[in-house]
């Protein structure tokens, strides 16, 4: 009942990090757009397993980024330069994440749409 009960924490924190954060929202819709080009461009088996990884880590930093901010300003509600280092840290590691995600995705789907012109 332990296991039950943490998956239940854990799916109610998913739902409220799409419900409530903006950067999530949009990470979302442009997910659900890759899997849908990779639906449609019918990408391999492989293209798929680097895609759903690429997405994974890039929802998961954002997780994380957006449950440092929350905590940073519980604790310094004011402008304070290490709780903006750590808030500037967190946001660079989900764009990095990004960067290398859109790379990522060029060189899958570029064969697939190559395939198709």
């Amino acid at each position: 009942m332990k296991l039950i009960r943490s998956i239940g924490y854990a799916l109610a924190g998913i739902g409220c990090f799409f419900k409530q954060d903006r950067n999530g929202q949009i990470q979302l819709v442009v997910a659900l757009a890759s899997i849908t080009a990779g639906w449609l461009l019918q990408i391999p088996p492989t293209h798929w397993m680097i895609l759903i990884a690429c997405i994974t880590a890039v929802l998961s930093l954002e997780m994380v980024n957006a449950s440092l901010e929350k905590l940073c300003d519980l604790v310094e509600p004011s402008i304070h330069p290490q709780i903006k280092l750590i808030k500037d840290l967190a946001a660079g590691a989900v764009l990095l994440a990004a960067i290398a995600s859109v790379i990522i995705g060029f060189f899958l789907f570029l064969p697939a749409v190559r395939h198709l012109l």
